[in-house]
């Protein structure tokens, strides 16, 4: 199981629920990295797309304890449902995509999460955690700069030594 997260110099992710920048190049990457994939998120993530639609072409499992059944994606309610879900696909092509409480509750479960580092500060409101900091992690890629919308941004990947098993 992989994560996927654009971050700011403080490691800072979000706010208002939304993102803290609109960076064309991250969204082609996140598009690339997912696409044909199965992607996991929270109730809020799921609701700030636009139209509160799930992403296309992609596989859309959804925490959201007391949410309604939908066509469109699947909604599980609690850990054990999201287990049982997630264990009908390869690991591999499972990434976690938020909000700030989904990642740091899936985290010790991934293998590897592919971080977006942005050259800025975005007054963030929510963070990720900081994996230079944290145990069992180590950065293994680090990009070129590249420079989208004004921003110059990287592209990391950070392996989890000791994943827990899900």
């Amino acid at each position: 199981m992989k994560a996927i997260v654009a971050v700011d110099e403080k490691w800072g992710i979000g706010k208002k629920n939304g993102l803290l920048f609109d960076l064309p190049a991250d969204m082609a990457y996140f598009r690339e990295k997912t696409l044909n994939k199965v992607v996991v998120m929270g109730s809020n993530t799921l609701k700030s797309f636009p139209g509160g639609k799930p992403l296309k072409k992609r596989v859309n499992v959804v925490l959201y304890p007391g949410g309604e059944k939908r066509d469109d994606c699947f909604i599980v309610g609690d850990m054990a449902e999201l287990k049982a879900e997630l264990a009908k696909y390869d690991a591999d092509d499972i990434f976690i995509i938020g909000g700030a409480m989904f990642y740091k509750t899936m985290l010790p479960y991934c293998d590897e999460v592919l971080v977006t580092k942005v050259k800025a500060d975005g007054g963030a409101e929510v963070f990720y955690e900081n994996l230079d900091e944290k145990e069992n992690w180590r950065k293994t890629y680090e990009s070129d700069p590249v420079i989208t919308n004004g921003y110059e941004i990287r592209f990391t990947v950070y392996k989890n030594a000791l994943p827990e098993k899900f």
